[in-house]
């Protein structure tokens, strides 16, 4: 079992640009594949980005590819977003998810386990 605690939401103008992280527990975070999803309000849940465990893969949801880096340090047990170019509809709260299944990784909120408590992310226009 992991536990994931996001830090580095909050306030920002359209353009500018955030970095959340998203430190895991335990000595087995090098053996889970990470997402960032978020969640605007009276939306659902929607896919960000995901990382393989190693870190050599990602995979982008059209509307933040080019825009949004997912990275990872595995000696840190954390994962990254970073955030450039921010734009008003990027409002939402911001959650990382854990899956240690047999795929390099997953886009599917149903496809993992552990969830975070999410951090809000405001961009102003």
């Amino acid at each position: 079992q992991v536990q994931l605690v996001e830090s580095g939401g909050g306030l920002v103008q359209a353009g500018g640009s955030l970095r959340l992280s998203c430190a895991a527990s335990g000595r087995t975070f090098s053996t889970y594949a990470m997402g960032w999803f978020r969640q605007a309000p009276g939306k659902e849940r929607e896919f960000v980005a995901t990382i393989s465990r190693g870190g050599s893969r990602t995979l982008y949801a059209d509307s933040v590819k080019g825009r949004f880096t997912i990275s990872r340090n595995n000696a840190k047990n954390t994962v990254y977003l970073q955030m450039n170019s921010l734009k008003p509809e990027d409002t939402a709260v911001y959650y990382c998810a854990a899956e240690r299944g047999s795929s390099a990784y997953y886009s599917q909120v149903r496809e993992y386990d552990y969830w975070g408590q999410g951090t809000q992310v405001t961009v102003s226009s």
